[in-house]
């Protein structure tokens, strides 16, 4: 696996998300970036899904076993929010059910710069639980 091709595909498809979710739906540009971005996605799943798909099972085994792994694109951010070291809004990514802290909202957010997974739990913890 490539990593630096794997963290350049996540910024241009989380850019390509940032630009649509910029604009109003009735804009007339509104519908062909929603169908570049899907493509996008499908391109992404395909290419990196399986390897991506085998740490995110790997990270809920070990934080969140209850919770069911989506694909890799589910867990992305609306936006890159900076160029290294973006920490994610505690309402990016998918809800888990985290072993850790049971009863709290926890959300697992795939970012890139590098790449990585980043648990959160509510407004004051972040905790990077893979890297690539």
């Amino acid at each position: 696996m490539n990593k630096e091709d794997l963290n350049r595909a996540l910024v241009t498809l989380i850019e390509k998300k940032q630009a649509l979710h910029k604009l109003p739906y009735n804009h007339d540009s509104y519908d062909d970036i929603e169908e570049e971005l899907h493509d996008l996605e499908d391109d992404f799943n395909e290419e990196y899904g399986p390897y991506l798909e085998e740490v995110l099972e790997k990270v809920h085994e070990q934080l969140c076993p209850d919770t069911d792994v989506l694909l890799p694109t589910a867990y992305l951010p609306n936006d890159l929010g900076g160029d290294t070291d973006y920490v994610p809004s505690h309402k990016e990514g998918v809800w888990v059910d985290s072993d850790e802290f049971p009863g709290k909202e926890a959300r697992l957010v795939l970012v890139p710069n590098p790449t990585r997974l980043i648990l959160s739990v509510g407004k004051k913890v972040r905790k990077e639980v893979w890297k690539a």
